[in-house]
Protein backbone atom coordinates (compact mmCIF):
# COMPACT_ATOMS: atom_id res chain seq x y z
CA UNK A 1 0.00 0.00 0.00
CA UNK A 2 1.59 3.26 -1.14
CA UNK A 3 0.64 6.90 -1.84
CA UNK A 4 -0.75 8.06 -5.19
CA UNK A 5 -0.17 11.43 -6.88
CA UNK A 6 -0.98 12.44 -10.49
CA UNK A 7 0.63 9.79 -12.69
CA UNK A 8 2.86 8.42 -9.91
CA UNK A 9 2.50 5.93 -7.07
CA UNK A 10 5.04 6.25 -4.27
CA UNK A 11 5.91 3.31 -2.02
CA UNK A 12 7.85 4.50 1.02
CA UNK A 13 9.80 2.78 3.74
CA UNK A 14 9.91 -0.73 2.23
CA UNK A 15 12.29 -2.96 4.25
CA UNK A 16 14.90 -4.52 1.97
CA UNK A 17 16.82 -6.25 4.79
CA UNK A 18 16.31 -7.24 8.40
CA UNK A 19 16.93 -4.54 11.03
CA UNK A 20 20.73 -4.47 11.63
CA UNK A 21 20.36 -4.37 15.41
CA UNK A 22 21.50 -6.53 18.32
CA UNK A 23 23.47 -9.51 17.02
CA UNK A 24 23.08 -8.17 13.44
CA UNK A 25 25.04 -5.00 14.16
CA UNK A 26 28.18 -5.19 11.95
CA UNK A 27 26.87 -8.21 10.10
CA UNK A 28 26.11 -8.59 6.41
CA UNK A 29 22.49 -7.55 5.84
CA UNK A 30 20.07 -10.43 6.30
CA UNK A 31 16.81 -10.94 4.37
CA UNK A 32 13.82 -8.96 5.58
CA UNK A 33 11.00 -10.94 7.15
CA UNK A 34 8.33 -11.90 4.63
CA UNK A 35 5.17 -9.79 4.92
CA UNK A 36 1.94 -10.27 3.01
CA UNK A 37 1.10 -6.57 3.27
CA UNK A 38 3.35 -3.56 3.91
CA UNK A 39 2.22 -0.07 4.87
CA UNK A 40 4.33 1.95 2.44
CA UNK A 41 2.81 5.36 3.10
CA UNK A 42 5.62 6.83 5.25
CA UNK A 43 9.36 7.04 4.77
CA UNK A 44 11.45 4.88 7.05
CA UNK A 45 13.76 6.57 9.57
CA UNK A 46 17.19 7.74 8.50
CA UNK A 47 20.18 5.77 9.70
CA UNK A 48 21.97 6.99 12.84
CA UNK A 49 23.97 10.17 12.14
CA UNK A 50 24.91 13.56 13.60
CA UNK A 51 22.38 16.34 13.07
CA UNK A 52 23.41 18.44 10.04
CA UNK A 53 21.77 21.86 9.85
CA UNK A 54 23.61 22.61 6.59
CA UNK A 55 22.17 19.49 4.95
CA UNK A 56 18.68 20.22 6.25
CA UNK A 57 18.84 23.76 4.86
CA UNK A 58 20.12 22.64 1.47
CA UNK A 59 18.17 19.46 0.71
CA UNK A 60 15.42 19.24 3.34
CA UNK A 61 15.11 17.70 6.81
CA UNK A 62 16.55 14.26 7.46
CA UNK A 63 13.75 13.39 9.88
CA UNK A 64 13.67 10.71 12.59
CA UNK A 65 16.63 8.34 13.01
CA UNK A 66 16.97 4.71 14.01
CA UNK A 67 19.42 1.85 13.80
CA UNK A 68 16.52 -0.02 12.17
CA UNK A 69 16.83 1.95 8.93
CA UNK A 70 17.36 -0.40 5.98
CA UNK A 71 14.45 0.69 3.84
CA UNK A 72 13.99 1.92 0.29
CA UNK A 73 11.43 3.99 -1.59
CA UNK A 74 9.96 3.41 -5.05
CA UNK A 75 8.37 5.89 -7.46
CA UNK A 76 6.41 4.01 -10.13
CA UNK A 77 3.77 4.88 -12.74
CA UNK A 78 0.26 4.83 -11.31
CA UNK A 79 -0.89 2.96 -14.43
CA UNK A 80 0.97 -0.20 -15.41
CA UNK A 81 3.26 0.61 -18.37
CA UNK A 82 2.97 -1.22 -21.68
CA UNK A 83 6.62 -2.26 -21.37
CA UNK A 84 8.99 -2.53 -18.42
CA UNK A 85 10.65 0.80 -17.62
CA UNK A 86 14.31 1.60 -16.90
CA UNK A 87 15.16 1.63 -13.20
CA UNK A 88 17.15 4.52 -11.70
CA UNK A 89 18.61 3.76 -8.25
CA UNK A 90 19.77 6.78 -6.23
CA UNK A 91 22.48 6.41 -3.56
CA UNK A 92 22.63 9.50 -1.35
CA UNK A 93 25.77 11.36 -0.37
CA UNK A 94 26.89 12.72 2.98
CA UNK A 95 30.46 11.51 3.36
CA UNK A 96 29.29 8.06 4.58
CA UNK A 97 28.32 9.88 7.78
CA UNK A 98 24.97 11.55 7.02
CA UNK A 99 22.03 11.67 4.63
CA UNK A 100 19.03 9.54 3.72
CA UNK A 101 17.08 8.43 0.68
CA UNK A 102 13.98 10.37 1.72
CA UNK A 103 15.22 13.96 1.37
CA UNK A 104 12.86 16.17 -0.67
CA UNK A 105 15.59 16.87 -3.23
CA UNK A 106 15.56 13.17 -4.19
CA UNK A 107 11.85 12.95 -4.97
CA UNK A 108 11.56 10.73 -8.04
CA UNK A 109 8.18 11.96 -9.31
CA UNK A 110 9.46 14.00 -12.26
CA UNK A 111 11.71 11.24 -13.60
CA UNK A 112 8.92 8.70 -13.18
CA UNK A 113 6.45 10.85 -15.13
CA UNK A 114 9.00 10.87 -17.95
CA UNK A 115 9.29 7.09 -18.05
CA UNK A 116 11.41 5.57 -15.26
CA UNK A 117 10.97 3.67 -12.03
CA UNK A 118 13.03 5.48 -9.38
CA UNK A 119 14.41 3.91 -6.19
CA UNK A 120 16.13 5.69 -3.30
CA UNK A 121 17.59 3.89 -0.30
CA UNK A 122 19.13 4.17 3.14
CA UNK A 123 22.36 2.45 4.15
CA UNK A 124 24.27 2.26 7.43
CA UNK A 125 26.48 5.26 8.14
CA UNK A 126 29.43 6.22 10.31
CA UNK A 127 30.91 3.59 12.61
CA UNK A 128 27.71 1.54 12.39
CA UNK A 129 28.24 1.21 8.64
CA UNK A 130 32.02 1.22 8.24
CA UNK A 131 33.89 -0.47 11.07
CA UNK A 132 36.80 -2.77 11.80
CA UNK A 133 37.87 -4.08 15.20
CA UNK A 134 39.67 -7.20 16.51
CA UNK A 135 36.39 -8.35 18.12
CA UNK A 136 34.82 -8.78 14.67
CA UNK A 137 37.38 -11.44 13.72
CA UNK A 138 35.14 -14.08 15.33
CA UNK A 139 32.13 -13.25 13.14
CA UNK A 140 30.68 -15.76 10.62
CA UNK A 141 32.01 -13.62 7.75
CA UNK A 142 35.22 -12.12 9.18
CA UNK A 143 36.89 -9.42 7.14
CA UNK A 144 33.86 -7.34 6.21
CA UNK A 145 34.27 -3.64 6.94
CA UNK A 146 32.12 -1.77 4.39
CA UNK A 147 28.75 -2.75 5.85
CA UNK A 148 27.10 0.32 4.32
CA UNK A 149 28.14 -0.84 0.84
CA UNK A 150 26.88 -4.35 1.63
CA UNK A 151 23.54 -2.69 2.40
CA UNK A 152 23.55 -1.08 -1.05
CA UNK A 153 24.28 -4.47 -2.62
CA UNK A 154 21.40 -6.01 -0.65
CA UNK A 155 19.10 -3.26 -1.95
CA UNK A 156 20.21 -4.01 -5.52
CA UNK A 157 19.43 -7.69 -4.94
CA UNK A 158 15.98 -6.73 -3.66
CA UNK A 159 15.47 -4.65 -6.80
CA UNK A 160 16.42 -7.58 -9.02
CA UNK A 161 13.87 -9.76 -7.24
CA UNK A 162 11.00 -7.29 -6.89
CA UNK A 163 11.16 -4.26 -9.20
CA UNK A 164 9.18 -5.94 -12.00
CA UNK A 165 6.13 -5.77 -9.73
CA UNK A 166 6.41 -1.96 -9.91
CA UNK A 167 6.77 -1.84 -13.70
CA UNK A 168 10.57 -1.71 -13.70
CA UNK A 169 12.97 -3.73 -15.83
CA UNK A 170 15.45 -5.69 -13.67
CA UNK A 171 17.59 -6.05 -16.79
CA UNK A 172 17.99 -2.27 -17.14
CA UNK A 173 19.14 -0.83 -13.81
CA UNK A 174 21.19 2.38 -13.55
CA UNK A 175 22.91 3.17 -10.25
CA UNK A 176 23.52 6.85 -9.58
CA UNK A 177 24.71 8.96 -6.69
CA UNK A 178 26.42 12.16 -5.60
CA UNK A 179 29.52 12.69 -3.43
CA UNK A 180 29.74 9.59 -1.20
CA UNK A 181 26.91 8.22 -3.33
CA UNK A 182 29.14 8.70 -6.38
CA UNK A 183 31.99 7.01 -4.52
CA UNK A 184 29.55 4.16 -3.89
CA UNK A 185 28.76 3.93 -7.61
CA UNK A 186 32.48 3.54 -8.31
CA UNK A 187 32.88 1.03 -5.46
CA UNK A 188 30.02 -1.03 -6.90
CA UNK A 189 31.69 -0.91 -10.32
CA UNK A 190 34.89 -2.12 -8.62
CA UNK A 191 33.31 -4.75 -6.36
CA UNK A 192 33.09 -8.42 -7.37
CA UNK A 193 30.09 -8.73 -5.04
CA UNK A 194 27.95 -6.38 -7.15
CA UNK A 195 28.50 -8.12 -10.47
CA UNK A 196 25.29 -8.52 -12.47
CA UNK A 197 23.15 -6.35 -10.19
CA UNK A 198 23.17 -3.22 -12.40
CA UNK A 199 23.89 -2.24 -15.99
CA UNK A 200 24.98 1.43 -16.05
CA UNK A 201 26.23 4.06 -13.62
CA UNK A 202 26.23 7.82 -13.05
CA UNK A 203 28.81 9.24 -10.60
CA UNK A 204 28.12 12.87 -9.67
CA UNK A 205 31.07 14.57 -7.96
CA UNK A 206 33.13 11.62 -6.72
CA UNK A 207 36.28 12.71 -4.93
CA UNK A 208 39.89 11.62 -5.09
CA UNK A 209 40.40 11.35 -1.34
CA UNK A 210 42.32 8.10 -0.71
CA UNK A 211 40.45 5.08 0.62
CA UNK A 212 41.46 3.61 3.97
CA UNK A 213 43.43 0.40 4.35
CA UNK A 214 42.30 -2.43 6.64
CA UNK A 215 45.04 -1.55 9.11
CA UNK A 216 43.92 2.08 9.24
CA UNK A 217 40.31 0.98 9.70
CA UNK A 218 41.23 -1.24 12.66
CA UNK A 219 43.16 1.61 14.27
CA UNK A 220 40.12 3.85 13.91
CA UNK A 221 37.86 1.08 15.27
CA UNK A 222 39.97 0.79 18.41
CA UNK A 223 39.73 4.57 18.89
CA UNK A 224 35.96 4.37 18.43
CA UNK A 225 35.79 1.76 21.19
CA UNK A 226 37.83 4.01 23.48
CA UNK A 227 35.60 6.96 22.63
CA UNK A 228 32.61 4.89 23.71
CA UNK A 229 34.20 4.25 27.10
CA UNK A 230 35.37 0.70 26.34
CA UNK A 231 38.80 -0.89 26.61
CA UNK A 232 40.04 -0.12 23.09
CA UNK A 233 41.30 -3.20 21.28
CA UNK A 234 40.24 -5.43 24.18
CA UNK A 235 36.57 -4.46 23.94
CA UNK A 236 34.38 -7.49 23.35
CA UNK A 237 31.84 -7.75 20.56
CA UNK A 238 29.08 -8.10 23.14
CA UNK A 239 30.15 -4.82 24.76
CA UNK A 240 30.31 -3.04 21.41
CA UNK A 241 26.85 -4.27 20.45
CA UNK A 242 25.37 -3.12 23.75
CA UNK A 243 26.36 0.52 23.14
CA UNK A 244 23.20 2.56 22.37
CA UNK A 245 23.10 3.41 18.67
CA UNK A 246 22.67 7.14 19.37
CA UNK A 247 26.07 7.20 21.11
CA UNK A 248 27.76 6.61 17.75
CA UNK A 249 26.22 9.81 16.35
CA UNK A 250 27.70 11.92 19.14
CA UNK A 251 31.15 10.33 18.94
CA UNK A 252 33.79 12.99 18.20
CA UNK A 253 37.53 13.33 18.39
CA UNK A 254 40.54 12.79 16.14
CA UNK A 255 40.99 9.40 14.55
CA UNK A 256 37.47 8.19 15.34
CA UNK A 257 35.92 8.26 11.87
CA UNK A 258 36.54 6.63 8.50
CA UNK A 259 34.48 9.29 6.70
CA UNK A 260 34.43 10.27 3.90
CA UNK A 261 36.04 7.23 2.29
CA UNK A 262 35.37 3.48 2.11
CA UNK A 263 37.92 0.85 3.13
CA UNK A 264 39.85 -1.33 0.71
CA UNK A 265 41.06 -4.84 1.42
CA UNK A 266 37.76 -6.45 2.38
CA UNK A 267 35.44 -8.65 0.28
CA UNK A 268 33.55 -5.58 -1.00
CA UNK A 269 36.56 -3.63 -2.27
CA UNK A 270 39.70 -5.75 -2.81
CA UNK A 271 41.87 -2.71 -3.67
CA UNK A 272 41.32 1.04 -3.77
CA UNK A 273 38.82 2.41 -6.28
CA UNK A 274 41.55 3.89 -8.46
CA UNK A 275 43.63 0.72 -8.37
CA UNK A 276 40.64 -1.42 -9.38
CA UNK A 277 40.04 0.84 -12.39
CA UNK A 278 43.77 0.91 -13.24
CA UNK A 279 43.90 -2.89 -13.19
CA UNK A 280 40.84 -3.17 -15.40
CA UNK A 281 39.04 -5.01 -12.60
CA UNK A 282 35.96 -2.78 -12.61
CA UNK A 283 32.69 -3.48 -14.40
CA UNK A 284 32.93 -2.72 -18.14
CA UNK A 285 29.56 -0.94 -18.23
CA UNK A 286 28.50 2.51 -19.51
CA UNK A 287 29.42 5.32 -17.09
CA UNK A 288 28.64 9.03 -16.82
CA UNK A 289 30.95 10.89 -14.46
CA UNK A 290 31.44 14.57 -13.68
CA UNK A 291 31.57 17.39 -11.17
CA UNK A 292 30.51 20.98 -10.49
CA UNK A 293 32.17 24.36 -10.87
CA UNK A 294 32.48 25.16 -7.14
CA UNK A 295 33.16 21.85 -5.42
CA UNK A 296 35.29 23.77 -2.91
CA UNK A 297 32.03 24.69 -1.19
CA UNK A 298 32.24 21.36 0.63
CA UNK A 299 35.59 22.44 2.12
CA UNK A 300 34.10 25.76 3.20
CA UNK A 301 31.28 23.83 4.88
CA UNK A 302 33.91 22.38 7.25
CA UNK A 303 35.47 25.78 7.91
CA UNK A 304 38.37 25.42 5.46
CA UNK A 305 39.13 28.74 3.76
CA UNK A 306 40.43 28.28 0.18
CA UNK A 307 42.40 31.53 0.44
CA UNK A 308 44.27 30.19 3.48
CA UNK A 309 45.19 27.08 1.49
CA UNK A 310 46.82 29.31 -1.13
CA UNK A 311 48.66 31.34 1.51
CA UNK A 312 50.20 28.14 2.87
CA UNK A 313 51.59 27.28 -0.56
CA UNK A 314 54.27 29.92 -0.10
CA UNK A 315 56.55 30.04 -3.14
CA UNK A 316 54.48 27.33 -4.83
CA UNK A 317 51.72 29.92 -5.21
CA UNK A 318 53.44 31.12 -8.39
CA UNK A 319 53.21 27.67 -9.96
CA UNK A 320 49.58 27.43 -8.89
CA UNK A 321 48.76 30.70 -10.64
CA UNK A 322 50.34 29.38 -13.83
CA UNK A 323 48.07 26.34 -13.64
CA UNK A 324 45.00 28.50 -13.01
CA UNK A 325 45.36 31.64 -15.16
CA UNK A 326 42.76 34.36 -14.83
CA UNK A 327 41.92 33.78 -11.18
CA UNK A 328 40.76 36.96 -9.46
CA UNK A 329 42.36 36.53 -6.04
CA UNK A 330 43.64 33.92 -3.58
CA UNK A 331 40.10 32.84 -2.67
CA UNK A 332 39.25 32.20 -6.33
CA UNK A 333 42.56 30.41 -6.88
CA UNK A 334 41.98 28.28 -3.79
CA UNK A 335 38.47 27.33 -4.85
CA UNK A 336 39.63 26.24 -8.30
CA UNK A 337 42.63 24.37 -6.88
CA UNK A 338 40.46 22.43 -4.40
CA UNK A 339 37.89 21.66 -7.09
CA UNK A 340 40.40 20.36 -9.61
CA UNK A 341 42.84 18.57 -7.30
CA UNK A 342 40.17 16.69 -5.34
CA UNK A 343 37.35 16.36 -7.89
CA UNK A 344 38.05 17.26 -11.54
CA UNK A 345 41.39 15.44 -11.82
CA UNK A 346 39.94 12.30 -10.24
CA UNK A 347 36.90 12.45 -12.52
CA UNK A 348 39.09 12.76 -15.60
CA UNK A 349 41.39 9.96 -14.47
CA UNK A 350 38.50 7.55 -13.89
CA UNK A 351 36.88 8.54 -17.20
CA UNK A 352 40.16 7.99 -19.08
CA UNK A 353 40.74 4.59 -17.48
CA UNK A 354 37.16 3.46 -17.93
CA UNK A 355 37.01 4.52 -21.58
CA UNK A 356 39.62 1.87 -22.41
CA UNK A 357 37.09 -0.85 -21.64
CA UNK A 358 33.59 0.67 -21.80
CA UNK A 359 31.73 3.82 -22.90
CA UNK A 360 32.34 6.85 -20.68
CA UNK A 361 30.84 10.33 -20.76
CA UNK A 362 32.21 13.26 -18.75
CA UNK A 363 30.36 16.41 -17.68
CA UNK A 364 31.01 19.71 -15.91
CA UNK A 365 28.01 21.42 -14.29
CA UNK A 366 28.29 25.21 -14.22
CA UNK A 367 24.64 26.32 -14.45
CA UNK A 368 23.77 28.47 -11.44
CA UNK A 369 20.16 29.36 -10.66
CA UNK A 370 19.62 32.84 -12.07
CA UNK A 371 19.03 34.50 -8.70
CA UNK A 372 22.21 33.04 -7.20
CA UNK A 373 24.59 34.37 -9.82
CA UNK A 374 25.49 37.55 -7.97
CA UNK A 375 25.89 35.66 -4.71
CA UNK A 376 27.78 32.43 -5.48
CA UNK A 377 31.13 31.83 -7.23
CA UNK A 378 29.86 28.64 -8.89
CA UNK A 379 27.71 25.54 -8.52
CA UNK A 380 28.24 24.16 -5.05
CA UNK A 381 28.90 20.53 -4.15
CA UNK A 382 25.54 18.82 -4.65
CA UNK A 383 24.07 21.79 -6.50
CA UNK A 384 23.26 19.73 -9.60
CA UNK A 385 21.01 17.26 -7.76
CA UNK A 386 17.85 19.38 -7.93
CA UNK A 387 18.35 19.72 -11.68
CA UNK A 388 18.75 15.97 -12.17
CA UNK A 389 15.56 15.25 -10.18
CA UNK A 390 13.77 18.47 -11.19
CA UNK A 391 13.01 19.20 -7.54
CA UNK A 392 13.76 22.92 -7.35
CA UNK A 393 10.19 23.42 -6.15
CA UNK A 394 10.58 20.88 -3.31
CA UNK A 395 13.97 21.89 -1.93
CA UNK A 396 14.36 24.60 0.76
CA UNK A 397 17.38 26.32 -0.78
CA UNK A 398 15.76 26.75 -4.20
CA UNK A 399 11.96 26.68 -4.04
CA UNK A 400 11.55 30.43 -3.43
CA UNK A 401 14.13 31.62 -5.98
CA UNK A 402 13.58 29.38 -9.01
CA UNK A 403 12.88 30.94 -12.40
CA UNK A 404 11.46 29.68 -15.67
CA UNK A 405 15.01 29.32 -17.02
CA UNK A 406 16.00 27.24 -13.97
CA UNK A 407 13.02 24.94 -14.47
CA UNK A 408 13.92 24.56 -18.14
CA UNK A 409 17.50 23.57 -17.25
CA UNK A 410 16.16 20.98 -14.81
CA UNK A 411 14.00 19.47 -17.55
CA UNK A 412 16.98 19.34 -19.92
CA UNK A 413 19.39 17.85 -17.36
CA UNK A 414 16.93 15.17 -16.33
CA UNK A 415 16.33 14.34 -19.99
CA UNK A 416 20.03 13.48 -20.46
CA UNK A 417 20.06 11.27 -17.35
CA UNK A 418 16.81 9.58 -18.33
CA UNK A 419 17.96 8.91 -21.90
CA UNK A 420 21.11 7.28 -20.54
CA UNK A 421 19.09 5.13 -18.14
CA UNK A 422 16.77 4.05 -20.93
CA UNK A 423 19.25 3.38 -23.75
CA UNK A 424 22.78 3.45 -22.35
CA UNK A 425 23.50 6.67 -24.27
CA UNK A 426 22.81 10.25 -23.02
CA UNK A 427 21.10 11.33 -26.24
CA UNK A 428 17.71 12.94 -25.54
CA UNK A 429 15.74 14.02 -28.58
CA UNK A 430 16.27 17.67 -29.52
CA UNK A 431 19.30 18.27 -27.26
CA UNK A 432 22.97 18.83 -28.23
CA UNK A 433 24.90 15.61 -28.87
CA UNK A 434 27.12 14.38 -26.03
CA UNK A 435 30.02 12.40 -27.43
CA UNK A 436 31.91 9.78 -25.47
CA UNK A 437 35.06 10.86 -23.66
CA UNK A 438 38.06 8.94 -24.93
CA UNK A 439 41.62 9.07 -23.64
CA UNK A 440 42.86 10.31 -27.03
CA UNK A 441 39.80 12.48 -27.65
CA UNK A 442 38.72 13.98 -24.36
CA UNK A 443 35.34 15.71 -24.54
CA UNK A 444 33.21 17.13 -21.75
CA UNK A 445 29.59 18.25 -21.77
CA UNK A 446 29.35 21.55 -19.91
CA UNK A 447 25.90 22.12 -18.48
CA UNK A 448 25.85 25.92 -18.69
CA UNK A 449 23.02 28.15 -19.96
CA UNK A 450 23.16 25.87 -22.99
CA UNK A 451 24.60 22.33 -22.79
CA UNK A 452 27.84 22.68 -24.76
CA UNK A 453 30.34 19.99 -25.73
CA UNK A 454 33.91 21.05 -24.88
CA UNK A 455 37.00 19.45 -26.40
CA UNK A 456 40.06 18.94 -24.16
CA UNK A 457 38.34 20.87 -21.38
CA UNK A 458 40.98 22.03 -18.83
CA UNK A 459 43.01 19.08 -20.10
CA UNK A 460 46.56 20.38 -19.65
CA UNK A 461 45.90 21.50 -16.09
CA UNK A 462 44.12 18.29 -15.11
CA UNK A 463 46.79 16.07 -16.65
CA UNK A 464 49.42 17.99 -14.67
CA UNK A 465 47.45 17.50 -11.47
CA UNK A 466 46.90 13.81 -12.23
CA UNK A 467 50.67 13.39 -12.58
CA UNK A 468 51.45 15.26 -9.37
CA UNK A 469 48.72 13.52 -7.37
CA UNK A 470 49.76 10.13 -8.77
CA UNK A 471 53.34 10.70 -7.66
CA UNK A 472 52.28 11.76 -4.17
CA UNK A 473 49.78 8.90 -3.99
CA UNK A 474 52.41 6.34 -4.89
CA UNK A 475 54.69 7.67 -2.15
CA UNK A 476 51.82 7.55 0.34
CA UNK A 477 50.90 3.99 -0.64
CA UNK A 478 54.56 2.97 -0.29
CA UNK A 479 54.63 4.35 3.24
CA UNK A 480 51.40 2.53 4.08
CA UNK A 481 52.73 -0.75 2.75
CA UNK A 482 55.87 -0.40 4.86
CA UNK A 483 53.78 0.47 7.91
CA UNK A 484 51.62 -2.63 7.48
Amino acid sequence: MGVASPGVSVFRGIPYAAPPVGSLRWREPQPAAAQRRINATAFGPACIQPVSEAQDEAFGPTGPQSEDCLTLNVWAPSVAPAAALPVMVWIHGGGYASGSGSLPAYDGSSLTRQGAVVVTLNYRLGALGFFAHPALDTEPSPGSINFGILDQIAALRWIQANIAAFGGDPGNVTIMGESAGAQSVLVLFASPLACGLFHKGIAQSPYGIPSHSRAEARTVGVEVARGLGLDGENASLAELRQVPAADFASLTGPGRSLAPSPVYGDPVLPASILEQFERGESAALPLIIGNNSNEASVAELFGIDPAVIVERLGAARIAARLLFPGTRDDADLGRQAVRDSIFSAFVKRIADLHSRRAPAWRYYFSYLPERQRELEPGVSHGGEIVFVFNTLDRTPAYKDIRTTADDRMAQRTGAYWLAFAATGRPEPVGEPAWGQSLRRRSVTMEFADEPTLRTRFHERRLNTLIGVIGFLGNRLDHRRDNAE
